[in-house]
C-alpha cells in the first residue's frame, strides 16, 4: 500500500510545473510526510497524557495541526470535504499562513535539539514549490493515507523513503552527493564496529546514511536493551552537521522513519568552526562519514585549519581528526588522489595522519562506485592517538562494471569485511610498513604486489603527452580523408 501512495505521489509531482526533478520530489513529499508523522506523534503523546490524567499541551496550535487544515474527518472518519481546503485556497494557506507560522518555532526554541528548533528550521529552509492547489489536495490525500505509528510501518516507509534518495542520487550530479551506496557504508560500520554507549558522528551527514545504518547496526547487535540504553540510543548516540538545506530536511526525515524522533542534526556549516576552539567535551569515539570533495572554500574558512587548503575534503578530513577522542576510530571517504598529491597541503595532511592515528586498513573502490561522481575514491578506517605502524591495503573488485543498473551491492564488499579482520593478505590484499613509505612524499599510492591495479594517477605530463599524440594522430587522419577528396 505505501509503495503505492508513493508511487502516486510522485505521478502527480510529474504533473506539478514547480517540480522539475527527483530532487523537488524528494524535498515536497519530505516536508508533507514531516507533518504528516508530527501529527502521528502528537497524537501518541496526547493517548499517553491522558492515560495518566495529564493535559497535553500541543506543539502546533490548532488551524496549523494536520487535522485541521491537510486532512480534517467527518464522523465516519473521512475526508470532510466540506472542511478541507483545495485549490488556490489551498496554496495561499501553505505559502502564507503554514509556512511563516511553521518558520516562527526557531525562535520559541529552547535549543536546536529540540523538535520546535527542528520545525523551524525545515519550513525556514525550503519554500512550497507546489504550483497547484488541486495538485497538492490530491498529494495530501495520498500522504494521509500512510501511517507511522508502528513500528513495521515505519520500517517500510524507511525503506520506500531510502529508495526515493538512492533515485535522487541517481538523478544526476546533484543528486549524488546526497547518496553514498548503502552497502559500503554497512561495510564501512562493520569494520569501525561502533558499540553501545559511544557517540557516533558525521560532519557532513548529507541523507544521513551513515547515521541510520550504525542504528540499525547497533539495534541488530543488542535485541536485549534496556529502557536507559533505548534512550540513550535515541537521544545521545548520533550526531550530525549538514550544511545544505534540501539534504538537511532529507536527514530529518530519514532519521525519523528509521526510529529516531527527535535527532540531533544541525543545519551549519561544519568548516566555519575554528579547530582551535574544539574541546575534549566536544569530541566523539566514532567518525563515519563521506565529506563533499572537489569543492572550494573561501579563504576566512580555511583559517579555521591548520593545513590551509581550498580542497573542501581535506579540511573534513582534519576536523575529523580534530574531532575524535584519543581511542576513537573513523572510516571516513575521501578521493583516491589524496594518497599521492605532492603538493604541500596534501603531504602535511598524510603527516598529520599517520603520526597522529594508526592509519590501519585502505579500501580502494573501483570506479562507478559513486554514480555521477567523475572521481575513484578510497575510504580511510584509523584509530586516533597512536602513529601507524602497518597499514592493510584492499582492493575492491566487483568483477564488472559498476554504474546506475548495476550498483554496488554486499556481496561485493563481504571479502574485505571477512579480511580486514585480521588483516590477511590475498591477490587483492597486502600490508605495507609505515617505515618503508618514503619519509619525504610520504606517498600512499602503493602498487598491489600480487599483480593488481596501481592506486595512483598517471601523472599531468604523461596526459598531456598522450593528448598530444592524440591530436597529432588526429590531424593526420585529417590530412589523409582531405587528401582522398
Amino acid at each position: 500500500m505505501f509503495e503505492q501512495a508513493f508511487k502516486n505521489i510522485d505521478d502527480v509531482l510529474w504533473k506539478e510545473a514547480g517540480c522539475t526533478t527527483e530532487l523537488d520530489y524528494t524535498e515536497q513529499t519530505s516536508w508533507l510526510l514531516f507533518l504528516k508523522y508530527l501529527d502521528g506523534l502528537e497524537q501518541d503523546l496526547a493517548d499517553e497524557a491522558a492515560l495518566d490524567g495529564k493535559k497535553y499541551s500541543y506543539i502546533l496550535d490548532s488551524p496549523y495541526r494536520w487535522e485541521s487544515w491537510a486532512a480534517p474527518k467527518g464522523k465516519d472518519g473521512k475526508l470532510d470535504h466540506n472542511k478541507a481546503l483545495t485549490g488556490d485556497d489551498l496554496r495561499d494557506f501553505a505559502n502564507n499562513k503554514l509556512f511563516p507560522y511553521l518558520h516562527g518555532f526557531k525562535l520559541k526554541a529552547s535549543g536546536p535539539n529540540t523538535i520546535e528548533y527542528k520545525i523551524g528550521e525545515i519550513f525556514g529552509e525550503i519554500k512550497n514549490k507546489i504550483q497547484s492547489g488541486y495538485n497538492m489536495r490530491e498529494i495530501i490525500d495520498h500522504i494521509d493515507e500512510l501511517r507511522f505509528r508502528s513500528q513495521a510501518e515505519k520500517h517500510e516507509l524507511s525503506h520506500l523513503y531510502e529508495a526515493k534518495i538512492r533515485n535522487m542520487g541517481n538523478a544526476g550530479r546533484n543528486g549524488g552527493e546526497y547518496y553514498t551506496p548503502r552497502p559500503l557504508i554497512r561495510a564501512i560500520v562493520q569494520v569501525v564496529k561502533p558499540r553501545l554507549g559511544e557517540r557516533i558522528y558525521d560532519g557532513a551527514c548529507g541523507s544521513a546514511g551513515f547515521l541510520c545504518e550504525s542504528y540499525e547496526y547497533l539495534k541488530h547487535a543488542h535485541p536485549k536493551r534496556t529502557t536507559a540504553e533505548d534512550r540513550k540510543l535515541q537521544e545521545r548516540t548520533f550526531y550530525g552537521k549538514e550544511k545544505k538545506s534540501l539534504a538537511y530536511v532529507i536527514a530529518i526525515m530519514n532519521m525519523i522513519l528509521h526510529g529516531i524522533e527527535a535527532p540531533n542534526i544541525l543545519h551549519t556549516n561544519t568548516l566555519t568552526e575554528n579547530l582551535a576552539d574544539i574541546q575534549e567535551k566536544d569530541r566523539y569515539d566514532v567518525v563515519l562519514a563521506n565529506p563533499p570533495f572537489g569543492g572550494k572554500e573561501r579563504k576566512e574558512v580555511q583559517q579555521n585549519f591548520p593545513i590551509r587548503t581550498g580542497e573542501t575534503a581535506f579540511l573534513f578530513l582534519q576536523h575529523f581528526i580534530k574531532m575524535l577522542k584519543a581511542g576513537g576510530r573513523g572510516g571516513v571517504v575521501i578521493k583516491n588522489t589524496f594518497l599521492s598529491n605532492t603538493d604541500n597541503a596534501s603531504v602535511s595532511l598524510r603527516k598529520l595522519l599517520l603520526e597522529s592515528c594508526s592509519l590501519h586498513t585502505v579500501l580502494d573502490c573501483p570506479g562507478g562506485t559513486f554514480l555521477g561522481a567523475g572521481v575513484k575514491t578510497v575510504v580511510l578506517f584509523f584509530e586516533k592517538g597512536a602513529p601507524t605502524r602497518k597499514v592493510w591495503f584492499y582492493q575492491l573488485d566487483p568483477g564488472r562494471n559498476l554504474g546506475k543498473t548495476n550498483p554496488l551491492n554486499d556481496a561485493d564488499l563481504a571479502e574485505f569485511v571477512k579480511l580486514q579482520k585480521t588483516f590477511a593478505d590475498s591477490p587483492k590484499s597486502w600490508s605495507v610498513d609505515a617505515e618503508s613509505i618514503d619519509q619525504t612524499t610520504l606517498d600512499l599510492s602503493v602498487k598491489n604486489p600480487n599483480g593488481g591495479e596501481e592506486l595512483t594517477h598517471r601523472s599531468p605530463q604523461a596526459i598531456l603527452d598522450e593528448i598530444a599524440a592524440l591530436d597529432a594522430e588526429s590531424a593526420q587522419v585529417l590530412g589523409n580523408i582531405k587528401g582522398l577528396l
